[in-house]
């Protein structure tokens, strides 16, 4: 669908561009639909990390949550029909303080010496 709408837009057909989408295609024909699955998966999680970080631009709380029941999410909203599967879900939304016996604790985070891995 990309190629076709990058097509349109730019009002003709690139010959390389056209050799690019016919090799795509038949690494993803050739890698299965369970490798092709869980390659769209990882590409959920970079949209993923985009949506957190546009929610914080915007002050509006994300949780990123995973240990759902997917069949069930897919069922309730029809994505098997759309050929779809879900692999993770974001809440967004206004947190009411009112209620919310942690708001008022401190933060609590491992130190970047415990997090991240730096390689010389």
């Amino acid at each position: 669908m990309m190629f076709d709408l990058t097509n349109e837009q730019r009002g003709f057909i690139n010959e390389g561009w056209e050799a690019y989408r016919k090799q795509l295609k038949g690494i993803v024909a050739a890698r299965g639909d369970q490798a092709n699955f869980d390659a769209a998966a990882r590409q959920a999680y970079i949209a993923l990390g985009v949506a957190l970080v546009a929610a914080a631009e915007e002050q509006v709380d994300a949780t990123p949550m995973e240990g759902f029941d997917p069949a069930a999410v897919d069922e309730i909203l029809g994505l098997k029909q759309r050929g779809l599967r879900s692999v993770v879900i974001l809440p967004l939304g206004y947190r009411a303080n009112d209620g919310d016996w942690l708001v008022n604790l401190k933060k609590v985070r491992r130190s970047s010496e415990h997090l991240v891995s730096e390689i010389a």
